[in-house]
């Protein structure tokens, strides 16, 4: 072969070395446009309005949001948007919604443990007894169980704000409390009417409204960092200091198919995302409780004395051996309630007094 010959070979590889090259860097600069168009994409309903969203759940979802990047995005959708509260447990089942925020009780969760969801009347006093009971005395393994059942993955459960009575109308001894038409949750409202209280189910964003034209009386659905936060401190004029709960209980919840689907590194960027939305309701409504209470204009604050509202506290301890009774399940939760209680007491300041 002659030089020539061997030249002209050369450069034809050279060509074919800088051509595949090319196709190379083609191929490498197209992966973008091919990996976000394979983004997994979950659409997230949660319990809570505009306004309340923007601090239990909306940071978080925008911190998951811009770690993912193409990976994964989680549309946010607010109380009632996609579909109604009550209906969210349903719409998940069916992966109408991939997941959701909310508590047991208002989605209406056909398991066993729904009714402890929200405020289950004195399970807790703080708002760190909810997190305990879950990750140290066994809540979650039971909230696993019985929701694999039903096809849809409990992912994790936190604390946000006590349950206190926003009312038009000053309560000052629980004979205030006859006939008052109160917005509350399911199994809140069913332990409160043996004190006369009638609750009332509507939407939440028509809860406002409902209270100026009279059609509520008051709310029991919060404490009063919501209760300014959305709108209705101008709306009632007193905060009774008694709540039946120290603590309401929710979760993150999620279709199992659609979460099974998740790569594992994704699935503990959720939960991170989960762990950061629970740590800042901690400070948020722990802050807020007090704070609106010494600075707040809007409402004035009431009181039941102690000595009559033990009345309240001696029924919870009934009401709760009335849900035992309904099942094993429930007996076991409630055990731990008990158990739970019994070794706070013993414990002490600061974690109970008297």
């Amino acid at each position: 072969m002659s030089k020539k010959e061997t030249q002209a070979i050369s450069r034809r590889k050279a060509l074919s070395a800088v051509g595949a090259a090319g196709v190379a860097s083609a191929a490498t600069l197209a992966a973008p446009a091919v990996h976000a168009a394979s983004t997994i994409k979950w659409r997230m309903q949660t319990y809570a309005g505009p306004a309340l969203a923007a601090h239990v759940i909306k940071p978080a979802i925008d911190s998951f949001n811009k770690v993912a990047g193409d990976r994964m995005q989680i549309e946010l959708f607010f109380a009632d948007q996609l579909v109604p509260t009550g209906e969210l447990f349903r719409a998940m089942q069916k992966g109408t919604i991939d997941a959701v925020q909310s508590d047991d009780d208002s989605m209406a969760s056909p398991t066993e443990v729904t009714v402890f969801g929200g405020y289950f009347p004195f399970a807790s006093r703080y708002s760190l007894d909810v997190p305990v009971l879950f990750n140290q005395y066994g809540l979650n393994e039971i909230w696993d169980a019985e929701y694999s059942k039903v096809g849809v993955k409990h992912l994790s459960a936190g604390a946000w704000d006590p349950c206190h009575f926003a009312t038009k109308d000053p309560i000052n001894s629980l004979a205030d409390l006859k006939g008052k038409r109160v917005f509350t949750f399911p199994t809140a409202g069913r332990f409160l009417t043996q004190f006369g209280v009638v609750p009332v189910t509507l939407p939440w964003e028509d809860i406002e409204v409902a209270v100026q034209t009279g059609e509520l009386d008051g709310i029991a659905w919060s404490g009063i960092t919501e209760d300014y936060t959305v709108g209705w401190a101008k709306v009632t004029d007193y905060f009774l200091t008694n709540n039946i709960s120290g603590a309401w209980a929710g979760s993150f919840f999620a279709n199992m198919d659609r979460y099974n689907e998740l790569p594992d590194d994704l699935k503990e960027l959720l939960k991170l995302a989960m762990d950061s939305s629970h740590y800042y309701r901690q400070w948020w409504y722990w802050g807020g409780e007090a704070s609106l209470r010494v600075y707040g204009k809007d409402m004035k604050l009431t009181s039941i004395p102690d000595a009559e509202w033990a009345q309240v506290e001696s029924a919870a301890v009934k009401f709760w051996d009335e849900i035992a009774a309904e099942s094993p399940t429930k007996k076991k939760v409630v055990d731990i309630f008990k158990k739970y209680n019994a070794d706070m007491t013993k414990a002490g300041r600061p974690y109970r007094y008297g």
